[in-house]
């Protein structure tokens, strides 16, 4: 019988994702930085560069589930968590691990439901030795962050993180340690080439699934194809969208001959435009959005509307059912951001507001929703008007209907 030792294994796993259809697209992630097999290693780390492997830990594993954790670390490397989620880090050390592998190890589940290519590891009990929840389904690692820390606030979790850094998370296993301070001792040179290496490995893995399925994009070719959407001014796009959903009705008239035409002697009206009607604001108060994004949304609201002005602005806070409605007209517009006060709390439903506007016969020009995104596939019906979705913080969220903008806020927490 053939001895293979654990280098070769490792090293033949990795080349059988790269031959894989599934996950050949990652083969240029999946080169990125070196790996290497460390003697006395308890599980795998990255510093979102370099992969380091535990021997015995390699060696107790099935190929597949080898395979599972060399993606694991990958998609480590490709959201590049180690750099981008650092102030988490600093707050709680283990949930932030937690919040990280929380969002990996479902999208990899998801990828192979069957198992065919890699499956999570299992101890000899069978149960899992990562942490895997569907209910943190199309959430990024900033929303299961502040999950698991209202929860641990709320006493369902309790320890200290496995680095010793402060922290209470302690829920359930990690598969893999995460490497912070060495990501953080890369010089700014190294994470600028880091940065740049994995950009150019997910543009030519984008291209290659391309090449091989056309337009026929799969799961994982989608999810790269979402990191590498251009990053665009939220504001510029609200503002624009207004403007050209809901313009004002133009009319016609006489008084004022239209100077086109006066140097041929034919007096022609002049096209005006007159006040629009109403707009419909939905915030989303299920949570998720913190009182300086609502902020901003309200204050670039009260701008859109001194520029368009509107008849009214419908503002509506809503979670599972519209729990605040509140009507501002002419001047009162100004006082938006000052007077209003957000109601809610409880889940998330967009369909609320569609049947909200319905039962109320509130027809607008145009409808703008702010919300994290995170509705579990219910993004509303039979909509009365043109709507636009502002989602925070959520990328892989794709509405049905509607036109969508994305908004990149920076992780503003401090230490309580």
């Amino acid at each position: 019988m053939t001895i293979i030792t654990t280098e070769r294994k490792l090293a033949r796993c990795k080349i059988g994702l790269m031959r894989n259809k599934k996950f050949a697209l990652m083969s240029g992630l999946l080169m990125v930085g070196t790996t290497s097999i460390v003697d006395g290693l308890p599980t795998a780390r990255t510093n979102g560069r370099d992969e380091e492997y535990g021997r015995a830990f390699v060696d107790g594993m099935s190929e597949i589930e080898v395979s599972f954790v060399i993606m694991h670390e990958c998609f480590h490397k490709m959201y590049q968590h180690l750099t981008t989620w650092r102030k988490l880090y600093d707050i709680d050390a283990s949930l932030a691990n937690q919040a990280c592998d929380y969002v990996i190890n479902l999208e990899l589940k998801e990828l192979d439901p069957a198992e065919q290519f890699i499956a999570m590891p299992r101890d000899k009990a069978g149960k899992n030795m990562g942490l895997i929840d569907a209910k943190y389904k199309g959430m990024n690692t900033k929303q299961v962050w502040d999950i698991l820390r209202k929860e641990q606030d709320e006493g369902k979790q309790g320890g200290e993180g496995k680095d010793g850094k402060p922290g209470k998370g302690g829920k359930g296993d990690s598969l893999d340690d995460h490497d912070w301070e060495g990501a953080n001792a890369l010089g700014k040179e190294e994470k600028e080439a880091l940065a740049k290496e994995i950009d150019q490995a997910i543009r030519e893995g984008i291209a290659n699934d391309k090449k091989m399925n056309g337009d026929k994009a799969g799961d994982l070719a989608r999810r790269l194809g979402l990191l590498m959407e251009p990053k665009v001014n939220w504001r510029e796009v609200l503002r624009d969208w207004v403007k050209n959903t809901a313009r004002g009705r133009d009319t016609s008239t006489w008084r004022k001959p239209n100077r086109r035409f006066l140097h041929e002697d034919v007096i022609m009206p002049t096209m005006v435009s007159t006040k629009m009607g109403s707009i419909v604001v939905a915030v989303d108060t299920s949570g998720s959005i913190g009182d300086k994004e609502m902020a901003d949304f309200l204050s670039e609201v009260k701008g859109i509307a001194d520029e368009v002005a509107p008849e009214r602005v419908e503002l509506l806070y809503w979670d599972s059912r519209v729990a605040g409605h509140e009507t501002y007209e002419g001047g009162a517009v100004e006082m938006i951001t000052q007077s209003t006060k957000p109601k809610g709390g409880g889940g998330t439903s967009p369909s609320c507001v569609s049947a909200y506007l319905r039962d109320k016969a509130i027809v607008p020009e145009c409808i703008v929703v702010l919300t994290d995104g995170v509705v579990g596939g219910d993004w509303g019906s039979e909509w009365t008007a043109p709507i636009l979705w502002c989602i925070i913080d959520n990328t892989s969220a794709v509405p049905t209907h509607g036109l969508a903008v994305h908004i990149t806020t920076d992780v503003q927490i401090t230490k309580e």
